[in-house]
């Protein structure tokens, strides 16, 4: 039958070991995990971002506590993305994502296809 390789058993022949060079180091763009239960935690995840790191962060803690308090720190974390031209977007209601300048967040609907590079800040 025409699908008969299927089924046979692999070989030490039948697989060609291939280097992996990527172009860009795996260190080079770190992801960073942070939490916001107070305002006071905004200047850490500030100093992550403008350090170069995407940070994915939990807003839960202080929607939870103080909405009011959560909007003024979202507003800080914005203000601060917009300084170094990077980008910031909610994921769900409890997270939100913030890249420095060399990332930008797909905010196309899933199975879209995106052509081109994501816009830059004048194109939001």
């Amino acid at each position: 039958m025409a699908w008969d390789f299927l089924k046979r058993e692999a070989s030490e022949d039948d697989f060609v070991e291939v280097e992996h060079h990527s172009a860009h180091d795996a260190s080079s763009i770190p992801i960073r995990i942070a939490k916001i239960n107070d305002y006071a935690d905004v200047e850490p995840v500030q100093k992550m971002v403008r350090e170069g790191n995407i940070v994915f962060v939990k807003i839960k803690g202080l929607k939870d506590k103080d909405m009011s308090e959560l909007k003024r720190a979202v507003e800080r974390l914005r203000k601060t993305v917009m300084a170094i031209n990077g980008d910031i977007a909610g994921v769900d209601e409890n997270f939100v994502i913030i890249t420095p300048n060399f990332a930008r967040v797909d905010r196309s609907e899933p199975g879209q296809a995106v052509l081109g590079p994501a816009p830059g800040p004048a194109a939001r």
